[in-house]
């Protein structure tokens, strides 16, 4: 019988780091023969009917669907607050999937947390975190929470949260984003969300200057959130209007093709872990500056939290040089293999 996977976490749209994740572990498991399905634990913006994928109106339905759906094993996927409302999800999930459950906390800034700070196995965390047959750590220091929580080692697996893969070229670009790229350079392209953890009003004030100095350079911010109608109003006042686009939700495949041609990424952020789009831009090739969190890997060009002149000055610094195009890399898939490794050991 083929491995049957049941995933629990966010669905697009939006898009996140998180989803992207989810998508690719799907993807690995049906390339292997194996079947996958998904219980969405947020709501999605547009929920289209697909097979196998669940998106449960209340929590009560979402329980529903965990004790009846057939399954071998269960990987629940969380990010960085881990409150009574995670906390009761994950019980549940181990309470349907027994020791063949995974549990994946994507968010590396956790261990910062004043709960992980506090971690002790004494504690209803640990408690419920030692039900799941594996824990899948993003780096060193939450496995050692992890520990700390009374986690043995033996369970605990470190493995970063994102697969390197090269744009699909039958993928084509929106035609308003395509005529954007023509009447800009360079681009400076931002991927995560109209949320104040990204930062975005600290990008618009940061394109007025850029623009007044570099009429021609562009801003795409890419992503949705609570701070839209702010975002949308302060980008229409800005004097760098015509400079910056906003574009939304946009699906990953055409962000690939969005992050692989443009200038530099940014990701200027209030708290950060590892950013999967800070990967996906130094795989193909393009220039990154992000705010410093202390994990941000090596060739990102770094500048303190909410600095926006320090911004400036690395825009015009990173931008003024040519960019140098790497030959395509071949997708490195290692990290999902790895996670479909740990439902084979547990089955």
């Amino acid at each position: 019988m083929p491995l049957n996977v049941l995933q629990l976490g966010p669905y697009p749209p939006p898009e996140g780091g998180v989803s992207r994740n989810m998508l690719a572990i799907r993807d690995g498991l049906v390339r292997a023969g194996a079947k996958c399905s998904i219980i969405a634990t947020s709501r999605s913006l547009a929920p289209r009917d697909e097979e196998n994928v669940y998106h449960p109106s209340s929590a009560a339905e979402l329980l529903k669907l965990l004790f009846s759906i057939d399954f071998d094993v269960l990987h629940l996927h969380v990010g960085g607050d881990i409150d009574r409302r995670i906390l009761s999800l994950a019980a549940a999930a181990t309470a349907a999937a027994r020791r063949k459950s995974v549990l994946t906390v994507h968010s590396g800034a956790f261990p910062l947390s004043p709960e992980a700070k506090a971690a002790r196995s004494v504690s209803l965390r640990g408690l419920i975190f030692r039900q799941f047959g594996r824990l899948i750590a993003v780096n060193d220091d939450l496995a050692d929470v992890f520990k700390r929580f009374g986690v043995a080692e033996d369970r605990i697996r470190k493995v970063l949260p994102f697969a390197l893969t090269r744009p699909d070229p039958a993928v084509g670009l929106p035609d308003d984003i395509r005529e954007f790229f023509q009447a800009h350079s360079p681009i400076l392209l931002s991927v995560g969300g109209l949320e104040p953890d990204y930062d975005p009003m600290l990008q618009i004030r940061a394109m007025e200057t850029v623009a007044s100095e570099m009429p021609k350079a562009g801003l795409i911010m890419v992503g949705d959130g609570s701070m839209r109608d702010v975002v949308h109003h302060s980008v229409s006042a800005s004097s760098a209007a015509p400079n910056i686009y906003l574009a939304g939700n946009v699906d990953h495949a055409v962000t690939l093709h969005l992050i692989e041609r443009a200038d530099v990424l940014l990701r200027t952020t209030l708290f950060d872990g590892d950013a999967i789009s800070i990967r996906e831009a130094l795989f193909l090739g393009t220039r990154v500056i992000a705010t410093e969190n202390g994990m941000r890997p090596e060739g990102v060009h770094l500048m303190p939290v909410g600095d926006a002149a320090k911004l400036v000055e690395l825009i015009r610094e990173v931008a003024s040089q040519p960019k140098e195009r790497k030959p395509p890399a071949s997708s490195d898939l290692s990290n999902i293999d790895k996670v479909i490794e740990i439902y084979h050991e547990l089955t």
